[in-house]
């Protein structure tokens, strides 16, 4: 198991450009809890889990439209790399490093 915990710099390369934001982990056994916050503003984390590896996380968001946002990603070291899955609008690369 990969040592999730701490905070991450992020950028999902979405249709409304890179959006950059700060991704807190606090793991407990296969689950966490956390915030994203970039220039929209702030989530918490809602039903984040961890398996090996590997986060996965939803987000409700109201900018810039409210909606749910699904996440998967896999931490390598000082490095992270998913999706962020925003329903109809589909799927986008997430990327991140270790703050």
């Amino acid at each position: 198991m990969a040592n999730v915990d701490g905070s991450w710099n992020t950028v999902t390369k979405s249709p409304l450009g890179d959006q950059q934001a700060v991704l807190t982990v606090h793991s407990n056994g296969d689950s966490f809890t956390g915030n994203f916050n970039g220039a929209m503003g702030q989530a918490e984390i809602t039903d984040g889990k961890v398996s090996g590896d590997t986060l996965s996380w939803s987000l409700n968001i109201s900018v810039p439209m409210p909606m749910t946002l699904t996440c998967e990603a896999t931490v390598s070291g000082d490095s992270l790399d998913g999706t962020v899955t925003a329903g109809a609008f589909g799927s986008f690369p997430i990327t991140g490093t270790r703050a």
